[in-house]
Formats: structure tokens, sequence, C-alpha cells
């Protein structure tokens, strides 16, 4: 067996939360995360949609009519959204965008 299966073979799933929870508690990372945390968790859900469906960043980035480039930086949280390329990656999912303010 190749080490790229045996790689693939010992991967567990991510609890986001759990792993953000232990990411918060570095005092940079959690400066930042207060900076940035919605955007990163926008990022983490597009990522998440993506992997799900098996598909590459590649073809998100032909339905959404963009570069692959551009899907990388979503996905990182090195892009601000705007609504409108929220809808177009929900309608590539077939979700529904929600956005709501909460006190």
């Amino acid at each position: 067996m190749n080490r790229t299966r045996i790689i693939k073979k010992n991967k567990k799933a991510v609890d986001f939360q759990e792993y953000l929870n232990r990411q918060l508690k570095n005092q940079a990372v959690k400066k930042y995360y207060d900076e940035y945390g919605k955007q990163l968790e926008i990022a983490y859900q597009i990522l998440q949609l993506r992997q799900q469906q098996k598909m590459s960043q590649t073809e998100l980035a032909r339905r959404l009519k963009t570069k692959q480039s551009n899907v990388a930086r979503m996905e990182t949280g090195q892009q601000n959204f705007t609504t409108d390329t929220l809808q177009k990656v929900a309608d590539v999912f077939k979700c529904q965008l929600k956005v709501e303010f909460v006190k």
C-alpha cells in the first residue's frame, strides 16, 4: 500500500467547533479571529460544501464563472464576500443563503 493511501485511510473528520475552540486559546489566533472570524466561518462552509460534493476548486470556479485562484482565496478566508458572490455559491450547491443580524 502506498503512502498516499495510508494517509487518506487514517484521516479523521475534524469537528470545526472543537478545532476552533482549541485554536482560540492562542491569543494571536483569537485576535485575528475576532477581526475576521465570520469571514473565516463562511470560508470553511464553502470548503465543506465543495468537499461534500466531491467537487474540485476548478469545477467550482467554472460554475461560478471565476478563476480557481479566486476559489482558493475564498476557502482560505482571504476574500471579502459580497452577498452576490455568496448567492452564487448557494446556487451552485442548491442551498438557501441566510444572512441575519442577532442581538
